[in-house]
């Protein structure tokens, strides 16, 4: 299989440094290309810089964004589909057509503004609105009466959990970032920062417009934006009260979560698989308890992992790690659980060795959802 090339030119000379990185896409064999400090070298302005990736079974739905200085709250991402080859079968029909929705927190204050209210130790401010592709309401979707589609939606937001719903109709999960899954069918689904999620929608219904939501979870003010799924000739306008999604229940949230199954059957067998279906039978070699928290260091509010708050140090870690530069990080800095400790600022740096079979549990004792990006590498929730 040929290796996807995506080049980038930074043109945008107000920003300094862009990386943009890719949720849920693995980096096999090429970490020093998943678009993150540390890894990656910043691309300047009027610079460009070109990513090789090895797609191979990573059928699904992504998105990218930039991952440094805040400049994914001015926009900085975007949708970033995998299709399957011909002679892969789909665990479906074939759908009629497909549409992307980017659903995020939006915030009227600069992208600047936001990165000095983090820099000066407080938390970011309540969003102002969300937004479907860019708009606050009325972004239009058009499709055939008696078609089926699929909508890939992804959270692109900073801080903010949604729920989505499509007025009258149902949504059939099949797919979560390059994982089919059993296919549940549901009225409403929460999608969580970072999450992208693919549902079948069949436009059964009669031919009219209707109201596509998303809402705000977890939010003592309940924000809402929608969008309008018409059937092609439609003359009627979306109407009646707006369909109603829950609003605080995180028990419901998280009851929802445990019914989304890996479909274990769906693209095993094609040619040249990767990985095992047998996670289950294999041994865990080392534990890892990852415990966030949120401290104050120096007089700022900080965020930490097992007591520290990562400080990015000014050679990247790939290349002192490749080179051998002494000074750079240390390997003892964070421990493999948490430690009853204050907070220190570091560059926590966990080493692992080639085919390690790794659990990673995740502590939250916050009184706050916790968003974790898994950079690069495959991980599977077993609990």
């Amino acid at each position: 299989m040929l290796p996807l090339v995506i080049q980038l030119v930074h043109v945008l000379k107000r920003f300094s440094i862009l990386f943009y990185a890719r949720n849920g896409v693995q980096q096999r064999k090429n970490s020093w290309q998943d678009g993150v400090l540390g890894t990656n070298c910043p691309i300047l302005p009027n610079k460009n810089w070109s990513y090789h990736m090895q797609m191979k079974d990573q059928i699904g739905t992504y998105t990218y964004y930039t991952s440094t200085l805040m400049h994914r709250a001015a926009g900085g991402f975007g949708a970033f589909n995998i299709h399957r080859r011909s002679v892969v079968p789909l665990p479906y029909m074939e759908p009629d057509g497909e549409f992307n929705l980017l659903v995020g927190d939006w915030f009227k204050a600069d992208h600047k503004v936001l990165q000095q209210i983090l820099s000066s130790g407080k938390p970011l401010p309540f969003p102002d609105g969300l937004l479907i592709n860019g708009h606050p309401k009325s972004y239009l979707f058009t499709g055939e009466a008696g078609k089926t589609y699929l909508f890939r939606v992804s959270n692109v937001g900073l801080t903010t959990s949604i729920n989505f719903r499509i007025q009258n109709h149902t949504l059939k999960l099949v797919e979560v970032e390059g994982s089919h899954t059993i296919q549940n069918v549901y009225d409403t689904v929460d999608i969580h920062v970072g999450q992208s999620m693919a549902f079948l929608v069949t436009l059964n219904k009669a031919v009219k417009d209707y109201y596509i939501v998303v809402s705000s979870r977890f939010t003592s003010t309940i924000l809402i934006s929608t969008a309008t799924l018409r059937y092609d000739g439609s003359r009627i306008l979306a109407s009646g009260p707006l369909p109603g999604g829950p609003t605080y229940q995180i028990d419901w949230s998280m009851r929802q979560a445990r019914t989304i199954r890996w479909n274990l059957t769906a693209n095993a067998a094609r040619p040249n698989p990767q990985g095992s279906f047998h996670y289950g039978a294999i041994a865990a070699n080392r534990t890892l308890i990852l415990g966030n928290s949120a401290t104050n260091i120096n007089g700022k509010l900080r965020y930490a992992v097992n007591s520290v708050s990562y400080f990015n140090p000014d050679t990247p870690l790939k290349l002192a790690d490749y080179f051998n530069i002494i000074g750079v990080f240390n390997l003892s800095t964070i421990t493999d659980k948490p430690m009853p400790q204050p907070a220190i600022l570091g560059t926590s740096v966990i080493n692992m060795s080639l085919h390690d079979f790794t659990e990673v549990i995740f502590q939250n004792d916050e009184n706050t959802i916790q968003s974790w990006h898994l950079d690069g590498a495959a991980f599977w929730t077993v609990g």
